[in-house]
């Protein structure tokens, strides 16, 4: 079975759409874990703050199917194909890892390019595994983080309540 890690944003009612977002990938992928809940500025445009977390499960499924599975849990929650990449978001689930597996394909990148971009992303996912490599690479989450320009994104850690999440 493959560590799968995928990030979930939203700034659309954000509290619900997270909490039954974590609900319903605990349905259909099992325990999870859960980064803690940090809230972010809007990227792009101007918007509302966002919910950012990461949670990681194990799972037996290929790439392309988590995806494809993360975009129909995302349809469920009223986000549509087509709209815009900055806008506000119901709910935004991305797929970051599946173990250590490097893609490159029209359909799906792995790792994620958001990784090493975004604070949102980083910090959550350095949270929840520090001592994980990024694949292909010697280097850390955590030494990720801790060389990430931390005065260009601002995070703050929120109590989030009632999360389906295994410690």
């Amino acid at each position: 079975m493959a560590e799968v890690y995928v990030s979930i944003g939203s700034n659309v009612d954000r509290e619900r759409h997270v909490r039954d977002c974590l609900f319903d990938l605990r349905d259909t992928f099992g325990r999870l874990r859960c980064s803690s809940v940090y809230q972010t500025r809007a990227v792009g445009f101007e918007g509302d703050d966002f919910y950012n977390l990461v949670v990681a499960f194990e799972c037996d499924d290929e790439p392309l199917a988590i995806a494809r599975r993360l975009k129909g849990i995302e349809a469920e929650h009223g986000r549509h194909l087509g709209e815009a990449r900055f806008a506000p978001r119901t709910l935004d689930l991305d797929l970051l890892l599946h173990g250590d597996r490097i893609l490159d394909t029209p359909e799906l990148h792995l790792p994620r390019d958001e990784i090493e971009r975004y604070a949102f992303v980083l910090c959550p996912l350095a949270e929840l595994e520090p001592d994980r490599c990024y694949p292909g690479r010697s280097e850390t989450f955590a030494q990720m983080w801790a060389r990430f320009p931390q005065d260009e994104n601002e995070l703050q850690r929120i109590e989030f309540e009632g999360m389906p999440c295994d410690d």
